[in-house]
């Protein structure tokens, strides 16, 4: 029920795309929780790793504050201690080696090794989350990287992600080893990915978050093949990166800019940010062009929204802006 653009976007951002804050301030709260349920686990199991908690770090489009609604999961790396262990980078694996001495990690190995298995690192973690009393109806398994904890007094999952943090190499760079869904570990770094955010967001004003979980909405409509939430936060953060105009803080006008981007740059490859995975642009051919097909007539759209409401039409402009959004953009009354 509104009568300008700017209040229709503003209760579209308020009550579809944005999290709820008291849902957020809830979910922030229950994860620091876990967290201190999680620091507790070496004292109540002497086989339990030790941990290396001040390298704990949370990741993932709710810790970036680019998530659109629903919150569905959180994401959380736990940090281990390696005691002394090393790792070498294969071209398809990481495989980290552990000191005979270290006998909580040694119990983790493979059979009749001192190479660690991701997968039993992960499978320690759920059986010391079972023995937490608040989650003995929780759903709690192994899934791919991480253990997910499902828990039925909340809308989001936990995922559980155990890692430990290299030393610098020679080119003065650490990391985190992460599981890789096959047993052994790979190299990532969220730090890379939240200073980006903020930086980029930070030469704009502040508005550049707001348009991330927009288009995110947009999306995930069901007019087009659904692109990775990873991938199109980064081509927007790649497409701000360059702008020396700031973002303005009305979304209406931003836009037009964005999905002209979109169209285009979907053909192209879009780098890992982290210098990790390279080109993260794994679409096929066929989804590009869909997707590119759609951000050019939503483009042309919003140019029509736009120059329906510079002309004084609100209320043309508004249903012509649900026409990009969907059903839940608000109605002019």
């Amino acid at each position: 029920m509104v009568k300008t653009v700017n209040e229709a976007f503003r209760v579209f951002l308020r009550d579809y795309v944005n999290l709820d804050p008291d849902e957020t301030q809830q979910a922030r709260e229950s994860r620091d929780w876990l967290l201190s349920q999680i620091h507790l686990f070496p004292d109540k199991d002497a086989n339990f790793p030790r941990l290396y908690s001040k390298k704990d770090i949370s990741f993932g489009s709710f810790a970036r504050r680019t998530k659109k609604r629903p919150l569905d999961d959180i994401d959380m790396m736990i940090a281990l201690s390696a005691e002394g262990g090393v790792y070498h980078e294969f071209t398809d694996r990481i495989e980290i080696y552990v000191n005979e001495s270290a006998y909580q990690l040694k119990a983790l190995c493979f059979d009749n090794t001192n190479t660690l298995s991701s997968r039993k690192v992960i499978n320690k973690f759920i059986s010391l989350l079972n023995q937490v009393p608040q989650y003995e109806k929780a759903d709690i398994k192994r899934n791919m990287e991480a253990a997910t904890l499902n828990l039925r007094s909340y809308p989001w999952t936990f995922d559980l992600v155990p890692c430990f943090f290299t030393t610098k190499n020679q080119f003065n760079r650490d990391y985190y080893l992460i599981p890789d869904g096959q047993g052994d570990w790979k190299k990532t770094d969220p730090r890379i990915d939240r200073n980006r955010v903020t930086d980029i967001n930070q030469r704009h004003d502040g508005n550049v978050l707001n348009i991330i979980r927009l288009m995110k909405y947009w999306n995930k409509r069901p007019t087009m093949p659904s692109m990775s939430s990873y991938l199109i936060e980064n081509m927007i953060l790649d497409f701000y990166s360059t702008q020396y105009t700031k973002a303005s803080g009305y979304v209406d006008l931003e836009v037009p800019k964005v999905l002209q981007y979109i169209q285009t740059s979907v053909f192209h490859p879009v780098n890992d940010p982290k210098g990790i995975q390279g080109n993260i642009n794994q679409l096929s051919l066929e989804d590009q062009d869909k997707i590119s097909k759609r951000a050019y007539f939503d483009y042309l759209r919003s140019l029509e929204a736009r120059a329906l409401e510079e002309k004084g039409n609100r209320k043309l402009s508004i249903a012509k802006w649900s026409q990009i959004f969907g059903l839940n953009f608000p109605t002019y009354t």
